[in-house]
Order: structure tokens, then C-alpha cells, then sequence
């Protein structure tokens, strides 16, 4: 079981990874350009439900045993770092 933890938080990180390139592209987006600031983010969330459910069906199809540990780290990453990033970003201001 610890295995799947841990498989699910490196799972759970490299799905925040997308999100974090998403808010890097809105900062680089002018206002002429084709991809606006949604579309950068909207792509960056598309991107990291892939590779979370992709993940999921993985550890499903793989290993059912271990597929509710697996999923809940990976759930439990993603929030994690998308506040630590949050929490991150209002105290640097």
C-alpha cells in the first residue's frame, strides 16, 4: 500500500506540472495573440485531467487492489500543491 502512495503522489505532482506551464503561458500572452490567457489555462487543466485519469485507469487496470490509495494520494498531491502554490503566491506579494 505504501507503494501506491507513493506512485500516487509522484502521479499527483507531474499532473500539477501542466497547471503551473498554463499560468506560465498566460503571463507571456499578448493581447493580439491567438491563444488568449483562458485558453492557455483551460489547456493546462485539460492536460492534467489526462495524465491524473490516465494514471487512475493505469493503476486500475493494472493493480485493482491498490487503486483507491493510488487515486486518494494523487487527489491529495494535486490539492496540496495547488495551495501550497496559492499560499505561495499571496505571501511573495
Amino acid at each position: 500500500m505504501v507503494l501506491a502512495i507513493v506512485l500516487g503522489a509522484l502521479s499527483g505532482a507531474l499532473g500539477v506540472l501542466p497547471l503551473f506551464l498554463g499560468l506560465r503561458m498566460t503571463r507571456r500572452v499578448t493581447d493580439t495573440s491567438n491563444l488568449g490567457h483562458a485558453g492557455a489555462l483551460m489547456l493546462g487543466v485539460l492536460l492534467s485531467f489526462v495524465i491524473l485519469f490516465l494514471g487512475a485507469i493505469a493503476c486500475v487496470v493494472l493493480a485493482r487492489d491498490i487503486a483507491v490509495p493510488f487515486v486518494l494520494a494523487e487527489a491529495a498531491v494535486l490539492v496540496a500543491c495547488a495551495i501550497g502554490y496559492g499560499v505561495y503566491t499571496f505571501v511573495r506579494k
